[in-house]
């Protein structure tokens, strides 16, 4: 009897660290600033011993669409001044969950099936830092933004995507 209590006690622990049902009743609140940084100076001008200003650019704008949880808030591909680019989320909220991650995905947001958007090419931009606010994902220099159609919030754990945004270039 004992030995079926122990291997019982065993299964719901491990149930329990692989689910973890108790991050669903848990926010983590990320509230970064969006980076600056002095533009480049141009090579060949005069110095006037001022520093350009810093301008990022937009390249993409994509509202988060639902798939395995409520996602809400935009996706923002932006082009800081220095050339490096970001994946921003703003007003974000999803749900929290084990080994959920952000991701650039070659299928599009449109994708009705939640599993279906580590199938082609995709990008790991780092672990997801809070559930709620905003905050930003570099992407490596090497991408070619162009092979990709979303940017997805991604549980590796369950290969499941909880919530898609479309990669929409600005015109």
């Amino acid at each position: 009897m004992a030995g079926f209590v122990l291997v019982g006690a065993a299964v719901a622990i491990f149930g329990f660290l692989w689910f973890r049902p108790d991050k669903l009743f848990v926010d983590t609140t990320v509230d970064e600033g969006l980076p600056t940084a002095p533009a480049p100076a141009a090579s060949g001008t005069a110095s006037s011993g001022s520093t350009p200003a810093a301008t990022n650019v937009v390249l993409s704008t994509g509202r988060f669409r639902d798939l395995e949880h409520p996602t809400t808030g935009v996706a923002k591909i932006i082009r800081l001044a220095d050339g490096k680019r970001i994946v921003r989320l703003e007003d974000f909220r999803t749900s929290s969950g084990p080994d959920v991650v952000v991701m650039l995905s070659s299928t599009p947001a449109t994708e009705d099936g939640w599993g279906a958007y580590d199938d082609g090419a995709f990008v790991n931009l780092g672990a997801l830092r809070g559930n709620v606010g905003a905050q930003n994902y570099t992407i490596p220099a090497n991408v070619d933004l162009g092979r990709y159609r979303s940017v997805v919030i991604w549980c590796r754990r369950f290969t499941v995507g909880f919530g898609a945004a479309p990669i929409n270039p600005t015109t």
